[in-house]
């Protein structure tokens, strides 16, 4: 069954492109440039700013009796968080780095299930 599985992936091109040209993780080791710094103070940023500023909002709405300050402000605050993290994400090239990483854990998996063997 694991022999068939691993034919069966190692037939499509993807994986033959894969395996062709091998992934590193070379760029993780260079030195990191100032927009990638930026970016991912950003990110760090949008975490400290979405729920904690969200729970503050709530225990505001509760101590001035005013149940509209959460309504209206906790999804305004999220949302703010939230397009912060992608401008983050965007400056620090997240996908182009997930990219590199999903291409070499998807080789280092699919060199294990190739060497497989029938048992």
């Amino acid at each position: 069954m694991r022999k068939k599985i691993a034919q069966y992936f190692a037939s499509k091109k993807y994986v033959q492109k894969i395996l062709e040209n091998p992934a590193d993780l070379s760029e993780f080791r260079e030195r990191p440039t100032p927009r990638l710094i930026t970016g991912l103070v950003l990110m760090v940023l949008s975490f400290i700013l979405g729920w904690p500023a969200v729970f503050a909002l709530s225990v505001l709405a509760v101590w001035f009796k005013e149940p509209l300050i959460f309504v209206i402000g906790g999804p305004l605050t999220y949302g703010f968080s939230y397009v912060v993290f992608i401008v983050g994400a965007w400056l620090s090239r997240a996908p182009h780095y997930m990219g590199v990483l999903l291409r070499y854990y998807m080789q280092y998996i699919l060199r294990i299930m190739l060497s497989w063997k029938e048992r």
